[in-house]
């Protein structure tokens, strides 16, 4: 047998390992955390499938509605029943399905043996694989992206006007799966240039013109709404404004070190020969694009318009890049022959070191909703005991914010997906003097005789009203303590003298 036949042989004769542990990836990280609690976002999903996107409440946060992506899980709990599992499945199925594309791209931009190499580069991203098991629009984001990239790179390899159009098609509709995936139009648009200016494609300026033509005539209207919404982007913002340490730590620069200096450091010490990146730069080009720009626009857009958008899962769509692009830089170490065993070892690393073994089964979010629920149900309130919601969202304020807010509303949908009993007290998301002069007359009139209740929401928020509640007069001879640990998610219970001796 040649060299190069053994070559050839040895990645093959790794491929059952290498899905084995690719198995054991998905069963790890995206399996095992399907059944645990909903996060407050994901609520908010389930919120609009039942109670639709035309919900009078939902008027204060226009822009949670403005996806196709709720169409996916509505299907699924028609399939399977309402469930934490039956909502997540299908992210975890398109996750599933950008994995391939990313396999692709990765054969295709870097090496034919990269897939591999790729696939587990991007399974070392937390934020990555936190998409396989969260319903909500970003793992759909991700796969559509991935899918339209390479539809992208098949229409200027081949020049088809088919495959033009169905790479129009399926950008358009990436802006209608989330509206703050606009910067990737950027990228769609300055590969095709690159390509026909650098004359590395059949697809002449008339054609490329025309199809790039095309997809912005199909963004028009979403463009349209998405200025419309800007304009009130202000009273939706929930983070400060990103600084540069937040942009560093964007791109996730580790990755990129451990591959390209752990493939060099191997390299040298087998003294492997070193092939450098063979594919064209235009290759090379639309991968470090895809890591650098998008984390880039979003860090600009927030620190010019004072609008800030620099939020972890709104960067959902770079995660692939930066996996990719890790792979390019390793691949100027990597030999053709050594792809195999690297992407084995790669594999067998992430599924050690980020497997959380010391954990019987990984929570999907550290926000434990359920658990907190289950905890007060424990208690076996009477239906008279107060229990005080401040809102999760920062909508939750006058004049929008009132005592009398009307259930079912958006502002509270975590009361309806896990109910705990008891009367509740709706309280807004921030202190304010109207909140103060409402929460001192419920201490006055209902909670000092109410012989105990409590304050369930948001850490911070919980926290804040704990303090102040405690600070009373009328509460200075009870007793108080925090249920839990149910992660970013607090329960405070307040005791009167007769329930404590009652207990």
């Amino acid at each position: 047998m040649t060299a190069a036949q053994q070559a050839a042989v040895r990645p093959r004769s790794l491929t059952p390992l290498l899905m084995a542990v690719l198995a054991a990836c998905i069963l790890r990280f995206w399996i095992v955390p399907l059944p645990s609690s909903f996060w407050l976002d994901e609520m908010v999903t389930s919120f609009v499938i039942h109670y639709g996107a035309q919900h009078a409440s939902l008027r204060v946060a226009p822009q949670v509605t403005e996806t196709i992506y709720y169409a996916i899980p509505e299907l699924a709990e028609k399939l399977f029943g309402f469930s934490e599992v039956s909502y997540r499945i299908p992210s975890l199925a398109l996750m599933g399905v950008a994995l391939i594309f990313i396999a692709c791209l990765a054969a295709r931009l870097i090496h034919p043996q990269a897939a591999w190499f790729a696939v587990f580069a991007c399974l070392s991203l937390k934020g990555f694989n936190y998409q396989a098991a969260d319903a909500r629009p970003y793992g759909l984001g991700t796969a559509v992206t991935c899918a339209a990239l390479w539809l992208e790179i098949r229409w200027l390899d081949r020049g088809r006007w088919i495959e033009g159009i169905a790479f129009a098609a399926l950008a358009a509709a990436l802006w209608r799966v989330h509206l703050i995936y606009w910067p990737f139009y950027a990228i769609f648009a300055g590969y095709a240039i690159w390509r026909i200016a650098a004359r590395e494609t059949p697809v002449t300026w008339l054609k490329g013109i025309a199809i790039l033509t095309l997809l912005g005539a199909a963004l028009v209207p979403v463009a349209l709404r998405a200025l419309a919404l800007a304009r009130n982007a202000g009273a939706h913002v929930i983070v400060p404004p990103p600084t540069l340490r937040d942009l560093r730590g964007s791109y996730h620069f580790l990755l990129a070190l451990l591959a390209g200096g752990g493939a060099g450091a191997v390299g040298w010490f087998f003294q492997w020969p070193r092939p450098g990146f063979a594919r064209p730069y235009s290759g090379a080009g639309v991968l470090l694009l895809w890591w650098l720009w998008f984390p880039l626009a979003l860090f600009l857009y927030s620190r010019f318009t004072g609008n800030s958008v620099f939020v972890p899962r709104y960067l959902s769509l770079v995660l692939a890049g930066t996996g990719l692009a890790a792979t390019a830089i390793a691949a100027c170490f990597i030999p053709e022959q050594r792809w195999g065993p690297m992407s084995l070892a790669l594999g067998l690393g992430v599924l050690i070191f980020m497997g959380q073994w010391t954990i019987a089964r990984p929570r999907h979010d550290n926000s434990d909703w359920r658990g907190a629920a289950q905890a007060i149900k424990a208690l076996h309130l009477a239906p008279s005991t107060p229990v005080i919601y401040p809102s999760p969202f920062i909508e939750a304020r006058s004049p929008v914010w009132r005592p009398d807010y009307p259930l079912p509303g958006f502002l509270y949908c975590h009361l309806l997906i896990y109910p705990v009993g008891g009367t509740p007290y709706l309280f807004p998301f921030e202190s304010s003097p109207e909140a103060e002069r409402y929460a001192a007359d419920l201490a006055g009139r209902t909670l000092s005789s109410a012989g105990r209740f409590l304050i369930y929401g948001g850490d911070r928020n919980v926290l804040r009203w704990q303090t102040w509640f405690r600070r009373r007069l009328e509460f200075q001879q009870w007793r108080t303590r925090r249920l839990g640990p149910f992660g970013d998610v607090e329960v405070a219970l307040f005791e009167g003298p007769s329930a404590v001796a009652a207990r």
